[in-house]
């Protein structure tokens, strides 16, 4: 069987595997995207006073405003999360959820830690998935009103979130000379730049979720720590979010590339 061959089949079984899951995949990819912020707002409660003693520590804030933080952020995700799930207001949500990113990226000095400012990153392009999914259902509701213009947004928040979705997978690539890491390496990134440009996009973010689901139940295993370790908590996190990450993909899986992507000029050649 020749690549062409290969490639082909490869692409009908994620045909076939889509039109199996057409009705659930959607609503697995956005408990999946928002598993983090669910987690993140559990453990702001769980955890209430060690949190708000970390940021009155950290940035000497006082007692109020650290409170007001862990509230803010308790509040913030599992409001967004409720309002996702149930698909409500869910453009409000993910602009929240937005704003939750960006004041944690902050809070606990993310943004010098490029690993992890890489993950956030990731996080935020699989909100800017959701916002693109949300645009389309509110279109969908005036089906037959003339509209100028107005899927250009939806298809550049698709790129972006595509794009900043495979910043993950860079954050995974092992930089030493063995044969498995090299052709891991290789596989990945070839993985992520077809992702990234929009070719056969739908079979290589499939792909990708295969590939994450095996590396995230492998490396971060937190439930095979004891809680009261602290790598328990940090295994936890790193679960969780690249869960999310999953979960955009699974996104870009259901709503494919969209319009700035190679799949849909193909079309017009």
């Amino acid at each position: 069987m020749g690549q062409e061959d290969l490639m082909n089949t490869a692409e009908d079984v994620a045909d076939q595997f889509l039109r199996v899951t057409k009705q659930y995949l959607p609503h697995l990819a956005r408990l999946c995207l928002i598993s983090t912020f669910l987690e993140d707002g559990i453990r702001m409660w769980f955890q209430w006073n060690e949190q708000r003693d970390y940021i009155e520590a950290t940035w000497n804030c006082g007692y109020f405003l650290a409170t007001c933080f862990v509230l803010l952020n308790l509040i913030g995700q599992l409001g967004g999360c409720v309002l996702i799930l149930s698909r409500n207001f869910v453009q409000y949500a993910c602009f929240g959820l937005f704003g939750i990113i960006a004041l944690q990226t902050v809070a606990y000095s993310i943004l010098w830690d490029l690993k992890f400012l890489m993950r956030n990153l990731a996080l935020g392009g699989g909100l800017l998935l959701l916002l693109a999914e949300s645009r389309s259902e509110g279109k969908s509701m005036f089906a037959g009103v003339p509209s100028m213009g107005e899927s250009s947004p939806k298809q550049y928040m698709q790129l972006g979130g595509r794009v900043l979705l495979v910043l993950m997978f860079m954050t995974l690539l092992h930089f030493d000379s063995s044969f498995f890491s090299i052709l891991q390496n290789m596989v990945g990134t070839a993985l992520i730049i077809l992702v990234a440009i929009g070719f056969k996009t739908k079979l290589a973010a499939l792909t990708l979720v295969v590939w994450l689901l095996a590396i995230n139940f492998y490396f971060n295993a937190f439930w095979t720590i004891p809680a009261y370790k602290p790598m328990h908590d940090f295994l936890k996190y790193d679960f969780f979010q690249t869960t999310s990450v999953i979960g955009g993909l699974l996104l870009v899986v259901a709503l494919g590339p969209g319009g700035v992507s190679m799949d849909e000029k193909k079309k017009e050649w």
